[in-house]
Parts: C-alpha cells; structure tokens; sequence
C-alpha cells in the first residue's frame, strides 16, 4: 500500500519526533515484557487501539496479508503477522507462537510467547524489537470486547468465560470495561486448579461475583453473554451442545469452532468474523472441517457501523475473532511512542559495521 502525499507529511513529522529519542536506522530499542506493561498502558486504551485496527482492516485503508504459519508440533502453531496502517503510522510484524500440548513435556515453559519487530514504514528500519506476550495478552480480550460492545445487550447481568488460562483471567479482569452492569461472572476449566487460580486473581479487580461453574451445561444455560479460549485444534470435538445454547445470548470465540457444535454456529440470526480471509485461509488448513456459516460481516464493520448490528434481544449472535496484526501494531505504536518518552528500554545498534553493505 503506497502512503499519499499528505500521510508521508503527517508520517514525517512524527518520524521527526521519534528522532528525538531515537537514531532511526542506526539504532533501536530493545523493550521486555515488563518494559511494555511500565509504560503505564491503560485496558481502555488496549480496546480502543484494538478496535481501531479492526475498523482500518475492515476498511481496507491497511496492507495486512492473512497469517501464515508453522506447526512444528500437533496442534500447537507459529504464526507470522505483518501489518501497516498507513493512517496511523504504525508497521511491523508478530511473530507468535502457542504451544498449549506440550505442557507435560515442559511444564516450566509457558505456552504462548510472541515479539514483535516494529518498523518505520518510511524506511524500513527496524525501531523496536518488543516481547508482544503482554501485548497479545490484553489485546486479544479486547477483541471479544469490541464484539460485546457492539453486538451484545449491554445491560447483560452474566458473564461466562470457558477457559481459565491467560487469556481467560484476562477476559475475565476487563470484561467490566463494556459490561458494566454485571453481576455474576461464571467460569469453566477442566482442571479446577485453573479455575481457582483465576478467581483468586481476578476476584479482587473485578466488582461481579466469579463462581466456579459446576459444569459446563449450567455456565452456557446461565450467561447472558459467553466467551471461550480453548487451544485451537485441527480435529475439534466440541463440548457444548446445541440445545444449552438458547435465543438473546452473544457468543464470542477465540479459539475458532472448537467449543460449540456445529448447529449452534449455522442457527445464529448473525454470524461475524474479524477477518473473512484469514479465516477462508484457516479453512485450508482444516480447521474447519464443517465448513463457516453465512457471514454477516466483520468484526471491524461491525464496530463501525456499515454492516447489521443485534437487532433485538432474543437474537443469537456468535463473533470469531482469531486475532490479527493491525490489532497488534496499533498496540506497539501505543507502547512504542511512551517507551521512547520515558526512556524504558535498552538501546542497541542497528549495525555493528558497516562493511559488505549496500
């Protein structure tokens, strides 16, 4: 995507800003998952960046191929995410991984780790090399947020997360940011270790009352609004049958259609994914082994307005979103532009010689 006249003016004048701060093309800033969480970036700010990217994706005005990855092991992934927004001068790549099968392997290693290479799209250099583990920590949640905020009864009193790892104690801790009137939050894990973790660290940030589900029917029977972050397999074996589901509820996954029977997604009055063709590309890869119902729209028209929203409360609507690079990038623009001002970070240089280069 080549930037207009007046984005490379606007561009620029940032660019000059950085340079303040920073020798671009000579050096970077190297920032650790602590540097990114110091810079002090807010949950509000994560969904709204999030959204933003969703919305520019959905717009077309990004060049953001569909991932590609690697699979060294079953079910487990590594993804390459690269994405430029030229309206918000924000640029780079996401290199993610998640390992979720080879806990027993090596239980001391977490299963999600992801750095992002960010760029200045005016040049190519490199400006930051940042753990993104923090960052697809916060901005993944705020993807199911953006679809609650838009699809989902606001005045909802339930909330029910399946899966009680990251991703789920991070759903779980902002999920008052758009549902503000909620009373009681349910939450479902195979291991009750999993669940007791997040409740007792969620609890004492979140005003709703979090109560271990005592099965899965009796969550998905009972919320107003679901969210669920399985591992994504190649060969689901969904847990959740059609009949639990029911009229008025909004149905949010992060883990593609391994959670719910295939009748529930081909029975919602609306159906909205963030990306149609990444997730053509997903069905490629078999992921979707029965294929994707009709699509409403994305997430980003969703959010800004040019496709159908819910149009009554009784009925059903289901968001995939599997997450995507102009969410990422206008992240590290956020935690980039305050690392620099704040001086978190360890400067390295770009070249350590100049010799054998063009």
């Amino acid at each position: 995507m080549v930037y207009t006249k007046e984005q490379m003016e606007k561009n620029d004048a940032i660019r000059n800003e950085y340079k303040k701060y920073l020798n671009i093309g000579h050096e970077f800033i190297y920032l650790s998952e602590q540097d990114c969480i110091d810079t002090g970036t807010t949950d509000m700010e994560i969904i709204e960046a999030t959204e933003q990217g969703m919305i520019d994706y959905s717009k077309k005005i990004l060049e953001m191929p569909a991932k590609i990855g690697i699979h060294p092991m079953p079910d487990c992934l590594m993804h390459a995410m690269p994405a430029n927004l030229p309206d918000q001068y924000a640029c780079g790549i996401k290199w993610g991984s998640n390992f979720p099968t080879n806990k027993t392997m090596y239980p001391d290693v977490i299963p999600t780790n992801c750095q992002i290479i960010y760029n200045d799209a005016l040049t190519g250099h490199m400006m930051a090399l940042m753990d993104a583990s923090w960052i697809t920590k916060v901005r993944t949640p705020a993807t199911a947020l953006v679809g609650i905020k838009h699809a989902a009864n606001l005045k909802a009193k339930t909330f029910g997360m399946i899966g009680c790892g990251i991703q789920g104690k991070s759903n779980v801790r902002m999920v008052e940011n758009i549902l503000k009137e909620l009373e009681t939050i349910y939450v479902y894990d195979m291991y009750e270790s999993a669940m007791d973790a997040l409740i007792a660290e969620d609890q004492p940030q979140v005003k709703a009352r979090i109560v271990k589900a005592e099965s899965l029917e009796q969550l998905v029977r009972s919320c107003d609004v679901i969210v669920s972050a399985l591992p994504i397999v190649h060969s689901p074996n969904p847990p959740v049958k059609a009949e639990w589901v029911h009229k008025g509820q909004t149905i949010v996954c992060l883990d593609c259609h391994t959670v719910y029977e295939d009748a529930v997604y081909k029975s919602a009055d609306k159906y909205y994914v963030d990306s149609i063709e990444q997730h053509e590309l997903l069905i490629g890869y078999g992921y979707y082994p029965h294929g994707l119902p009709k699509i409403t729209g994305e997430t980003g028209e969703l959010a800004a307005g040019t496709v159908p929203k819910r149009e009554s409360d009784d009925e059903l609507i289901v968001v995939n979103n599997v997450g995507m690079a102009s969410e990422d990038m206008m992240c590290a623009k956020i935690i980039f532009e305050r690392a620099l001002k704040m001086g978190l970070g360890v400067k390295l240089p770009l070249w350590t010689s100049t010799k054998g280069l063009l």
